[in-house]
């Protein structure tokens, strides 16, 4: 990072570009750029690669929330077969920056709008393969008109910041924002990416088109998920199965996915007789795509990027939990409920495994772990690991 009086001069990944000086990261900055966020259109530009090498064509996208053009430049120049790509900001300022952007990086297919995304998503209806909504907290209000303007074909790229209230810290507003109750609990991270999956699911029904989530993950203080969009009223009729509600035993820390969107749920746990308590509808099925992160591990050498080796383990971890069940346990919580302190996670895992059940670590807590097994049975077999942890 190079400064001069008035701007700093940004290097990341194959582009280099000019920001105005900011004392801190908010919307109030002059113009938006977060560097904490460079990690996330690394793995953005991973994504889009694996998705325009299985497109037919070349691609046309939309990064609805340029600020200093910073990830439709990135597009641009380090994704191959990109016919053009529309960056939007309502800010006059941004957009004087990215169009200076743009220019010093030399790039030709990229154009700036001072345009609110919804407007243009809408106007463009049909012209995009991918649209991008990377906006400052909640993406809701944009998530329609990407619904009516992507291809049947296409990738919806979509990040929220409002984790506070898809974690469950604030109820009302999940409520408000995406039609779904939130829980506050160990696997909060999980359930928030599953009720914004729900939502976007939901929205994309009404036009008969249908999602198939490829990649998701959590990190810092956002959640990201890339999904592919198709179209047909039968087959979106049969995506939404995959909506449901998740049921939480405080008592005993059992928990359950049921789908349906007016299923049965019991009111007590079936494992010690408490209340439960409910969240959703949320989406129930599958959040990683194993071979499309396959994918992403393969190119992201490819990639100029710093964190390389940040980005491959969260990659490989997230690979590894694709075909996990839904929700995780947390060793600790587990432990505290036992009264016990906590023994080796890989003792745990090893043990897990060797009864038979699946078990993988999650990237959405490290001493997370995700298995089939039910509570009952992780709980003898936590147990049991801290007894041998002891004798050993």
């Amino acid at each position: 990072m190079d400064t001069d009086n008035n701007n700093l001069t940004i290097h990341e990944g194959n582009v280099t570009i000019k920001v105005p000086k900011f004392e801190k990261v908010s919307a109030k900055a002059p113009v938006f750029y977060n560097p904490v966020m460079e990690l996330n259109r690394d793995i953005s530009v991973a994504a889009l690669t694996v998705f325009s090498r299985n497109h037919e064509g070349d691609i046309s996208i939309c990064d609805s929330f340029g600020g200093t053009g910073i990830r439709g430049i990135r597009y641009a120049k380090e994704l191959k077969g990109v016919e053009n790509v529309v960056i939007t900001d309502l800010n006059p300022l941004a957009v004087q920056f990215a169009e200076e952007n743009i220019k010093n990086d030399q790039i030709e297919n990229v154009r700036v709008f001072r345009e609110d995304a919804n407007i243009m998503l809408r106007r463009c209806r049909g012209k995009f393969d991918v649209v991008d909504i990377d906006p400052f907290g909640t993406p809701a209000p944009y998530v329609e008109s990407a619904a009516a303007g992507l291809r049947a074909g296409g990738m919806l790229c979509v990040t929220a910041t409002d984790t506070s209230s898809l974690c469950g810290t604030y109820t009302e507003p999940c409520i408000r924002k995406y039609g779904a109750k939130p829980l506050k609990t160990e696997y909060c991270h999980e359930n928030g990416i599953r009720i914004l999956a729900g939502f976007i699911a939901r929205t994309f029904a009404k036009y008969k088109k249908y999602m198939n989530i490829m990649f998701s993950h959590s990190t810092e203080h956002y959640m990201r998920i890339y999904l592919t969009v198709g179209k047909g009223a039968k087959k979106t009729d049969e995506s939404l199965k995959n909506l449901g509600y998740v049921a939480h035993c405080d008592n005993c820390l059992n928990r359950a996915l049921i789908k349906g969107m007016v299923p049965q749920i019991p009111l007590k746990c079936p494992v010690c007789g408490e209340s439960l308590r409910i969240g959703g509808p949320l989406w129930c099925g599958p959040i990683i795509d194993e071979d499309f992160t396959a994918g992403m591990i393969e190119v992201l050498p490819q990639i100029n990027i710093k964190e390389e080796d940040k980005i491959i383990k969260l990659l490989k971890t997230c690979y590894k939990e694709a075909s996990a069940p839904a929700t995780y346990y947390d060793l600790h919580k587990v432990c505290k409920n036992l009264k016990i302190s906590a023994p080796p996670l890989l003792n745990v895992l090893e043990m897990l495994k060797n009864a038979g059940y699946f078990v993988s670590r999650t990237h959405f807590e490290p001493t997370g772990i995700k298995t089939d097994a039910p509570i009952e049975e992780l709980k003898k077999i936590v147990l049991n690991a801290k007894k041998s942890s002891i004798k050993d």
